[in-house]
């Protein structure tokens, strides 16, 4: 009973930014942990960050670690994803994704809800 709406992607240069939104509505207090993850063509669904609704705590993946900042506006129910120095293999859909567990993690069945997906093509 959680709606998930992704918005931002869009076309970038390599090197370049990007912020992705996703707006959560419906029984959001079941939620603790909100996380993004990404699908390359070809690949399988990878995690990008995550962080927990109340405390702001947010976890990255090795990969994106000192590039991609995750944050929240509680008041909003909006979680955001600020990516910078994007790289041509990170092109992929992006999903925002929430789960009712108040341990992040990592792995897509972890997550009950899911957004519709945003891509992100990142040009070389």
């Amino acid at each position: 009973q959680v709606q998930l709406v992704e918005s931002g992607g869009g076309l970038v240069q390599a090197g370049g930014s990007l912020r992705l939104s996703c707006a959560a509505s419906g029984r959001t207090f079941s939620s603790y942990v909100m996380g993004w993850f990404r699908q390359g063509p070809g690949k399988e669904r990878e995690f990008v960050a995550a962080i927990n609704w109340r405390g702001g705590r947010t976890y990255y993946a090795d990969s994106v670690k000192g590039r991609f900042t995750m944050s929240r506006d509680n008041a909003k129910n909006t979680v955001y994803l600020q990516m910078t120095s994007l790289k041509p293999e990170e092109t992929a859909v992006y999903y925002c994704a929430a789960s009712n567990t108040v341990v992040p993690g990592d792995r897509p069945y972890e997550y009950e809800y899911w957004g519709q997906g945003t891509q992100v093509t990142v040009s070389s």
